[in-house]
């Protein structure tokens, strides 16, 4: 498929602040100063809204973009929509209450928490729900859109916490290191079920012509490139792909590590390990896109 940067940009940034907005949710930044509060909360909303607004810049037509929050019966880029216009409103109420009445309860906070989980869920869908491209159609996909999240979300936090002087809690650096750790493990089994997955179709099945043999075009169907093996069959060489695999676990997951054990209250290193981590994920959902292969392609005699 051909990588749009818009949507790239949408889902690294808005998993981003999904995941830090559930964290702070769950009471892990302490907002008791109005300035602790502001800083948290422009981060917060500029992530996810700047993520959202860039979702819009691949259509022909952006200022139609609401028109597609009334399919979500039958649309998950519908529910995604909804669901974050939802959450965004009651983040807005979150946010009013811990400035007017001091720490929100967390009976309240975890239903948010809960529908923070499933917006990014429901991004994950928009392409997890796609039988027509193999390697999304697996559960690993909504699971990494999670676990990136979450992972990222939680350095965020990190750092919004070394920027104001607060402590932590040892158990918090325990769970980072594993969180980091767990989510390229993750994102590495996606990986090899891509390498691995063989073909569901070819052209012998597509045209029902395998008891004859191997199949292949006598002529091409067009004469020139179009629209569907521009958008549907991005080509990315192996070795290019391998080295890019190396470069999103080294700058998203190698050196943030590294640079969290080695500088754990530093703002500035800690922003570094969080910048690293928004590139590496950024290289990895890059991927996520160019490595996947349309059916449609088949069409155009492209092995699948």
């Amino acid at each position: 498929m051909h990588p749009a940067w818009s949507i790239i940009f949408f889902t690294s940034a808005s998993g981003l602040g999904l995941g830090l907005a559930a964290w702070v949710v769950l009471g892990l930044i302490d907002l008791g100063s109005v300035v602790h509060l502001l800083i948290v909360s422009v981060f917060t909303f500029g992530l996810i809204g700047t993520g959202l607004l860039s979702s819009t810049l691949h259509l022909g037509h952006p200022e139609r973009a609401w028109r597609a929050l009334s399919q979500w019966r039958s649309s998950w880029l519908s529910r995604e929509g909804v669901l974050a216009v939802l959450v965004l409103s009651l983040l807005t109420a979150w946010f009013g209450w811990s400035y007017l009445e001091g720490d929100v309860p967390f009976w309240i906070g975890l239903p948010l928490v809960f529908l923070i989980a499933v917006t990014v869920y429901a991004t994950s869908m928009i392409y997890a729900s796609l039988k027509t491209v193999a390697c999304w159609h697996h559960p690993l996909t909504p699971a990494c859109y999670l676990m990136f999240a979450a992972s990222g979300g939680l350095l965020a936090s990190i750092w919004l916490l070394a920027l104001a002087d607060q402590t932590l809690n040892s158990r918090i650096y325990h769970l980072t290191y594993c969180l980091l750790i767990l989510t390229w493990l993750v994102k590495g089994f996606w990986w090899r079920n891509l390498d691995k997955k063989l073909p569901e179709s070819t052209l012998e099945s597509a045209t029902g012509l395998g008891s004859f043999g191997k199949v292949r075009p006598l002529m091409p169907p067009h004469t020139s490139e179009n629209y569907l093996q521009t958008e549907m069959g991005f080509v990315v060489a192996r070795r290019h792909a391998l080295k890019l695999r190396v470069l999103s676990i080294f700058s998203g997951g190698f050196i943030p590590l590294v640079l969290f054990i080695s500088f754990p209250t530093s703002a500035v290193f800690l922003g570094l390990a969080l910048s690293f981590h928004f590139a590496g994920v950024f290289v990895e959902r890059w991927l996520f896109f160019a490595e996947a292969k349309h059916v449609v392609s088949l069409y155009y005699g492209e092995a699948h």
